[in-house]
């Protein structure tokens, strides 16, 4: 059995150790293709997860290696490796021995051929990913890739290892890494994609994970919570696309002499602001710089509604508008009036609210984030998370924020 056919029946015999694989491949669209070695991961500029895998080369590997890479490539999504960006060639080798130490200590079929990082750093060997693999030193397992890379940077640095250039001359690796951390969409985007897919796949899973591999989900899902301006970045991230443009700050992959081209997304946003009596300028001037921010990274289209228990003013926002702009209102607080208005005569992709929860929760049908002030009301925002979910409150704070 060959080709295309070699790699479902492989999906289907991972799928059998846990339903958490199947799910999983639901997400993934399959490519082949001859331009790669083996397998890569990417995402593509629609924002699709893509295994790309070389069908002639796969056909020639026994099952069981095919089924065991399939898996590695798994725990990559999980773990977002593919969104570590490198910023040298030196770092790229190491961050490659890292991220598959991490992945590889939970793949049986892997980790039995696999040598501690440790002693590959002081040999100056390299790995295959076919017959030799990497595992974490002995004395520290279960840790993500972050922890071995910093963990090897001092290691490599304490004991005067060889240099990383001549593992890389070594390195013919199965499987590539050369698209992690290279996307055309916004990092913030890309970050929630992963989030989303590997919680719905749990979800769907749960009750048929493995031990170990539900350890690493977990931990994924579990990771430290995000501050506030995090929580914006993403949500801004949930962009339309709009177009293509050319730009010479992409290369052409055709023509060396022609600038490539670019896609461009923009997020329609309406800014909800609560201007009732208790939201201080403080609060006002960090939530207005952060939006301003973005405006540079994208061509938004966003809208400000002034709020109090009625809708006072409407305009379409520009960047740097706010320190120029008047509040209108400082009366009670009622959010519902600037949330239909958004709704029925602007039709935003997201509605952005910035209040101090001292007000009922709105009816909100579309896609929408609270931004809390640091002394907003935690009984709204338990509520807003019950109601609309984890990802939909943050609080503004100079510090940290929680992200519920």
């Amino acid at each position: 059995m060959k080709g295309n056919d070699y790699v479902e029946r492989a999906i289907i015999e991972l799928g059998k150790e846990s339903a958490f694989y199947n799910y999983l491949f639901l997400f993934i669209e399959r490519i082949r293709t001859l331009s790669i070695r083996t397998v890569q991961l990417k995402v593509s500029g629609s924002g699709k997860l893509q295994l790309l895998f070389n069908p002639e080369t796969l056909a020639n590997k026994p099952m069981g290696l095919v089924v065991a890479l399939l898996k590695h490539e798994c725990l990559h999504i999980v773990n977002s490796h593919i969104l570590i960006q490198i910023k040298n060639k030196r770092e790229k080798v190491l961050w490659d021995l890292c991220m598959d130490a991490a992945v590889n200590q939970y793949i049986r079929e892997l980790d039995a051929f696999s040598y501690p990082l440790d002693k590959l750093l002081m040999e100056g060997c390299a790995t295959d990913n076919e017959l030799m693999f990497v595992s974490p030193p002995g004395f520290m397992p279960g840790e993500t890739a972050e922890a071995y890379h910093d963990w090897a940077v001092e290691f490599m640095k304490n004991n005067k290892t060889i240099d990383l250039e001549i593992i890389d001359k070594q390195m013919n690796k199965v499987d590539s890494h050369e698209e992690f951390g290279k996307y055309e969409l916004p990092k913030e985007f890309v970050e929630d994609l992963l989030k989303q897919v590997v919680s719905e796949t749990y979800e769907k899973s749960r009750g048929d994970i493995p031990a170990a591999i539900e350890h690493v989900v977990s931990m994924a899902l579990d990771r430290p919570l995000l501050d506030w301006r995090t929580i914006i970045r993403r949500f801004f991230g949930a962009s339309v696309y709009v177009g293509r443009y050319r730009t010479p700050l992409r290369p052409n992959r055709r023509y060396d002499d022609q600038p490539g081209w670019m896609n461009d997304y923009a997020a329609k946003l309406a800014i909800v602001v609560d201007t009732s009596g208790s939201i201080i300028d403080e609060e006002f001037e960090a939530f207005f710089s952060e939006i301003d921010v973005l405006t540079k990274l994208t061509d938004s289209r966003m809208w400000l509604i002034q709020v109090d228990e009625a809708v006072q003013s409407v305009m379409k926002y520009g960047k740097g508008m706010w320190r120029d702009l008047k509040l209108i209102g400082r009366g009670e607080t009622d959010l519902q009036p600037a949330v239909d208005y958004a709704q029925e005569n602007l039709r935003p992709e997201g509605i952005l609210i910035f209040t101090d929860g001292y007000a009922d929760i709105p009816v909100v049908k579309r896609k929408v984030l609270f931004v809390l002030s640091d002394k907003g009301n935690k009984d709204f925002m338990d509520e807003v998370t019950r109601i609309y979910g984890k990802s939909s409150c943050t609080v503004l704070r100079k510090e940290a924020a929680v992200s519920r």
